[in-house]
């Protein structure tokens, strides 16, 4: 589909003179020529070029009705008889005015919002697309997502909660057409399936999270040219709260180690673009990184061997799992409460909010560090409950300003250095 939209003007001599035409295309590919005015009704060469901009940004939002569908509307408006849209139509042009006025702060849609739209419309336009909007009913609304959690994945099914996001964009598509007054009630209003959410899963102490600092050292050791990459790489999410996708974006033109600080070019939402103050220990394996790779200004930070941005898929599978399995085992081996499961890069920018919060910094700190445009939002999903028994807090605390920890030690685990790796327990 274009985004744009952009037109020939043109001038026709007549008798009476000149009739100025645009030619252009629909957001649908139609070739399309209007008349926007005459010479002899007062419209002269500059006011024809205003009044064309007025059409193209018409066709640019999905508003513009040829001459044909205007006459065909007024002439069903007249005897009474109106034809609503299709889902489909209606979805189409309510998508190009949120890529316009969308956004939290009504000035686009970012692209990866634009995505996740997209993405949620071809769902919903897959069952309702072909249906008029007064066509669509409660009952239908059920019966999509009734299909949506009865089908596998791989037949179009989706799990719960990505049944109710797109519950939660037919709602919206649909409360603009309550607003046009195209239809009198919403068939989606508040429905949403049972099932809620995974809890993302986070670490609770300062042991888990050094273990885990430790078997990614261990694993940089076995890896040629890759020494403190995984280290460092886990560091940042844990320590400085980024997002994987932001993380894995970073180049050292973004990284300020003399004022301590990390310049994160976020695209997620507009406050995603922020400037995550360093704590002691990820500064000092930032610096530690640099010295080993050289660091190039224009280059990755955490980029492949062939200095290519690496993917989140390799970070999860050849990093983050490994490293989760290996410190589980050494936390047990040491009567240490082993950390989840199943942890994702996610987990560990959770990991972030919950130590920031559970040494006493402001929420509205917090928020501002993870990007996130309110403070009740990063309360509400990203707080987890820290451990707190037996002087916990102090360790997280010491963890956070660089300072040794004691842990249980690991007869296996060679301590490191930063103050970040595990020493004999007192």
């Amino acid at each position: 589909m274009r985004k744009d939209a952009r037109g020939q003007l043109s001038g026709r001599k007549t008798k009476r003179g000149t009739a100025w035409g645009l030619r252009f295309i629909t957001l649908d590919g139609r070739r399309v020529q209007e008349t926007v005015g005459r010479s002899w009704e007062g419209c002269d060469r500059k006011e024809a070029e205003r009044r064309a901009e007025m059409l193209l940004a018409q066709v640019r939002l999905g508003q513009y009705r040829t001459r044909e569908e205007r006459i065909a509307a007024a002439v069903a408006k007249e005897a009474g008889v109106v034809v609503l849209p299709t889902f489909e139509k209606f979805a189409v042009e309510w998508m190009d005015r949120r890529r316009v006025l969308g956004g939290k702060r009504g000035r686009g849609l970012s692209e990866s919002a634009e995505a996740d739209l997209t993405w949620r419309l071809g769902h919903l336009n897959a069952w309702f697309g072909s249906m008029r909007l007064n066509e669509v009913t409660e009952e239908e609304v059920e019966r999509y997502a009734t299909a949506k959690r009865a089908a596998k994945v791989r037949d179009g099914g989706l799990g719960a909660t990505s049944t109710n996001k797109t519950l939660a964009t037919l709602e919206a598509v649909f409360a603009t057409a309550v607003r046009y007054r195209l239809i009198d009630r919403n068939p989606a209003d508040g429905y949403r399936v049972p099932g809620a959410a995974k809890k993302t899963a986070h670490l609770t102490s300062a042991a888990q999270i050094l273990r885990l600092l430790d078997a990614a050292r261990d694993l940089d050791r076995g890896r040629r040219g890759r020494e403190g990459h995984g280290r460092a790489l886990l560091a940042t999410l844990v320590f400085a709260g980024l997002r994987i996708s932001e993380a894995l974006a970073l180049t050292w033109r973004d990284v300020d180690l003399g004022n301590g600080a990390i310049r994160v070019r976020g695209t997620k939402t507009e406050n995603a673009d922020r400037t995550v103050y360093l704590l002691a220990p990820l500064r000092e394996e930032l610096v530690e990184l640099k010295l080993r790779r050289g660091g190039e200004r224009d280059a990755y930070v955490f980029g492949t061997k062939s200095g290519k941005k690496d993917s989140p898929s390799n970070v999860r599978t050849r990093l983050v799992a490994p490293a989760l399995k290996a410190a589980n085992a050494a936390l047990e081996k040491a009567g240490e409460e082993a950390g989840p499961e199943h942890l994702t890069p996610h987990g560990l920018r959770h990991t972030f909010a919950s130590l920031l919060l559970a040494i006493g910094e402001n929420p509205r700190y917090v928020m501002g560090q993870l990007g996130h445009a309110d403070p009740t939002f990063t309360l509400r999903v990203y707080a987890k409950e820290m451990d707190r028994r037996d002087g916990e807090p102090e360790r997280l605390k010491a963890l956070v300003l660089g300072e040794p920890i004691d842990v249980a030690a690991d007869p296996a685990q060679v301590p490191g250095s930063n103050g970040l790796t595990s020493s004999s327990a007192m």
